[in-house]
């Protein structure tokens, strides 16, 4: 009894000290919010989000958990001021009535047209194919699915970019022989594409780049890996080539990121800020933190979205809508979708020097209790 006792002292110390900590680092947050509160799946992940003429559109995958046959794709619509219930856009069924799981959705609306959906259908990562579906009025119906070219994947995790020469970049990457990074390219809004890639490793594994935009065809793309920390990679003739992939400063224990480059020219990464105990690659996914650089190089803490003696909070994506805020979309411990708006003029930006977050000695994962189906 003693022994329980000391235990749950510490716990309630640890967490008072994490919620302490996060309270410091929650400037600027409008609002936060679910998606829902019931939903026909008891797993959730792989957020996404996207603003259209007729409101915020989100997708995620949802099932009884990753990899089963009944994970489909979902979409929650904004509507009159409320997050409308979750509705099944796309599934695995094929045609001779057999069931694979769908994955990793990504919403792109096309300026002045449809609105896009990439999913990924397959047994596993190592195996997915590409399909796309389209809609007219801002995700409330869905044209038929269409697979993409053979060896096409789509968006592999985050939004695809569409740069100054009217190519849309989806920043792509493939795990079957290595992780390998590459980039699926169109410039007719999905009917062709080429790729380009994959870019060297230098020795890195990595997967599920996001791109960042520097001017005058300079782009950036920061990716998750297993070496510990996140990789980055540049270009300097709109994305036509590629630097070999480089570990930066900021640690990252192998789960998704996602980033982007604000109107105002600066550019926002949200990530475990989590460096795994001893040689690990992986780590407990919490906490969950956003960064902010005005050149894709020195990085300034921000923002911390989630902390918790529960994992997990994960596989984040982030948006810019036309009123200037941040959306934040993101797994909730498998459960739950969670969406948080912040005002980025209100953000307390400190340095984040070596590494570490500042005000910490590191985050080096502590014991934590684990959610079920952890991704690999």
């Amino acid at each position: 009894m003693k022994r329980i006792a000391i235990i749950l002292i510490c716990g309630a110390v640890f967490s008072l000290n994490v919620n302490a900590q996060l309270a410091k680092w929650q400037s600027g947050i409008v609002k936060e919010e679910f998606l829902y509160e019931k939903a026909p799946f008891p797993s959730c992940h792989s957020a996404t989000l996207v603003e259209t003429p007729t409101g915020l559109v989100a997708a995620y995958f949802g099932g009884t958990k990753e990899r089963n046959p009944d994970v489909e794709i979902y979409i929650s619509r904004w509507v009159d001021g409320k997050w409308l219930a979750p509705v099944s856009a796309a599934d695995g069924v094929q045609k001779d009535g057999t069931r694979l799981p769908t994955w990793n959705p990504v919403l792109y609306q096309v300026p002045q047209g449809e609105l896009l959906l990439f999913y990924k259908i397959g047994p596993k990562p190592s195996e997915w194919w590409g399909m796309m579906k389209t809609s007219k009025d801002g995700g409330k119906t869905w044209s038929e699915a269409l697979k993409m070219p053979d060896g096409y994947i789509g968006p592999v995790k985050n939004k695809p970019t569409l740069l100054s020469n009217g190519n849309l970049f989806a920043a792509s990457s493939k795990e079957g022989n290595g992780w390998k990074i590459h980039f699926e390219v169109t410039n007719d809004n999905g009917k062709t594409w080429r790729t380009i890639g994959p870019i060297a490793g230098n020795g890195i594994n990595a997967i599920q780049p996001s791109i960042l935009q520097h001017g005058n065809g300079k782009l950036q793309i920061l990716a998750r890996s297993q070496s510990r920390a996140i990789a980055e990679s540049w270009s300097t003739d709109n994305g036509e080539t590629w630097s070999p992939l480089a570990k930066t400063s900021l640690p990252n224990n192998n789960s998704g990121t996602d980033a982007l480059t604000m109107k105002n020219g600066k550019h926002v990464l949200v990530y475990n800020h989590v460096l795994p105990p001893g040689e690990l690659a992986k780590g407990p996914r919490t906490p969950l933190n956003v960064s902010i650089s005005k050149d894709g190089k020195k990085w300034f803490a921000a923002l911390i979205l989630e902390d918790s003696p529960i994992s997990q909070y994960s596989y984040p994506a982030v948006m810019q809508t036309a009123d200037g805020m941040l959306h934040f979309i993101y797994t909730w411990r498998r459960e739950k979708i969670k969406h948080v708006v912040v005002d980025p003029s209100k953000l307390k930006l400190k340095k984040i020097k070596n590494g570490v977050w500042p005000g910490k000695k590191g985050y080096e994962a502590p014991i934590l209790t684990e959610t079920k189906n952890e991704e690999p």
